[in-house]
């Protein structure tokens, strides 16, 4: 069985104590996105947010806790590794 990753949306958002664990609030990523070792963890992970699950650059870097421009930078990143190969 593929186990998974989940990222929580507002885990760094509310403190530990209050942390709400509703299903709406995470996003499963399916561990064979993380298989392909040309890519890192981060570069993955984005990939797959912005091109399977449609997600902005916006809504990634608050759920990664990352800038915008590091997610697009990642993300572009991501796509280059893919078209060298």
């Amino acid at each position: 069985m593929d186990g998974v990753v989940v990222i929580s949306m507002n885990a760094k958002i509310l403190p530990k104590s209050r942390i709400v664990r509703n299903p709406k609030d995470f996003v499963l990523i399916p561990s064979f996105v993380l298989k392909d070792r040309s890519l890192s963890v981060l570069e993955a992970m984005v990939e797959y947010l912005k091109d399977a699950k449609g997600l902005t650059f916006h809504e990634i870097a608050i759920m990664t806790n990352r800038n915008d421009r590091t997610v697009w930078t990642v993300y572009m990143r991501a796509k280059k590794k893919r078209k060298m190969q």
